[in-house]
């Protein structure tokens, strides 16, 4: 149940302090919250765990994160913004794989006590950092172009650009997390594990995908709150 109950809590956490960069920094608290969340959540994936009844990789909820400050973006921002975001994470993803592939190559102390240690996490990085640059690059572009598609299609279809913001907002997460969901796996954990783990490691992650997915839509209409009073406030000075 520990496994449970800390999911569910930083899903709260995650969630909650992507609000908060956006209300205390605006559009440049969200680019770092999309930076950060790149970097932990491809550390966090190395980790398998069981919840809720099926294994799963933890970092699930900080790449939903991920989705969640696009999506804000791009509401709030514009396309331009939520595109940039993305090509940020591109960014930080390559910029972490050479690094921490570089402190591999140190020669540690005799008196060191961490390099066992790191060479047992990052030795297994290189695969699941390329694996997670070239989904995150393909799923997330993909995500930003279907929201304004979906944006697109409820405002000429109903004639109001406000309105249906949970359509494009779920719209586009759903659909971009199955494409994002297999292809990592695949690309991840094709070899490393059997069949049957595969499909379950996918299987679930989609699953939580599809509950955070769900429960961003509350912080989607708070964001574009934050976003209005900003603006109401900006035109009155």
């Amino acid at each position: 149940m520990i496994n449970e109950l800390l999911l569910i809590g930083s899903l709260i956490f995650i969630f909650s302090m992507v609000l908060a960069a956006y209300r205390v920094f605006g559009k440049a608290g969200l680019y770092c919250m999309s930076v950060l969340a790149t970097v932990l959540a491809n550390i966090e994936v190395l980790i398998l765990i069981n919840a809720f009844g099926m294994e799963q990789t933890l970092g699930n909820v900080l790449f939903a994160a991920t989705f969640l400050i696009t999506d804000i973006l791009s509401e709030c921002e514009g396309k331009k913004a939520a595109n940039r975001a993305v090509w940020l994470g591109m960014f930080t993803s390559v910029f972490f794989l050479l690094l921490s592939q570089s402190w591999l190559l140190y020669a540690p102390s005799s008196t060191d006590t961490a390099m066992d240690a790191i060479k047992g996490v990052f030795s297994n990085t290189p695969r699941m950092l390329i694996a997670s640059f070239a989904v995150y690059a393909v799923s997330q572009m993909f995500d930003v172009w279907l929201y304004h598609k979906w944006w697109a299609f409820t405002e000429k279809k109903f004639g109001d650009k406000r309105k249906f913001l949970w359509l494009r907002n779920n719209g586009s997460t759903l659909i971009s997390q199955i494409l994002n969901t297999f292809l990592f796996t695949v690309f991840a954990f094709y070899g490393t594990y059997d069949f049957k783990t595969l499909l379950s490691i996918f299987a679930s992650s989609y699953v939580i995908y599809i509950f955070t997915s769900l429960l961003d839509t509350p912080c989607i209409y708070i964001a574009r709150k934050i976003s209005d009073k900003r603006k109401q406030s900006e035109e009155k000075r």
